[in-house]
């Protein structure tokens, strides 16, 4: 089959193709001997988090001290 790239790069994969995989939003992208390969990969909104908080550079430590910070009496607007 074929799929064109457009100016945008962007692909849009044929039907026959994404009906075999089932219902899948996210592709691991990887080049192997000249090809690009998609792997469809089933996140889950908890992997999506932890992985904004990796590229912002946040770590367990952050959170809580973000979490201490929110529950302080004088942050409460009840």
């Amino acid at each position: 089959m074929l799929a064109k790239l457009t100016a945008k790069n962007q692909i849009t994969l044929p039907k026959k193709i994404t009906a075999a995989v089932g219902p899948v939003e996210y592709f691991e992208v990887e080049v192997e001997h000249g090809r690009i390969v998609l792997t469809p990969v089933r996140i889950q909104r908890a992997d999506a988090l932890r992985a904004k908080l990796a590229e912002l550079g946040l770590g367990e430590e952050d959170v809580a001290e973000a979490v201490a910070w929110a529950r302080r009496p004088e942050n409460d607007e009840r």
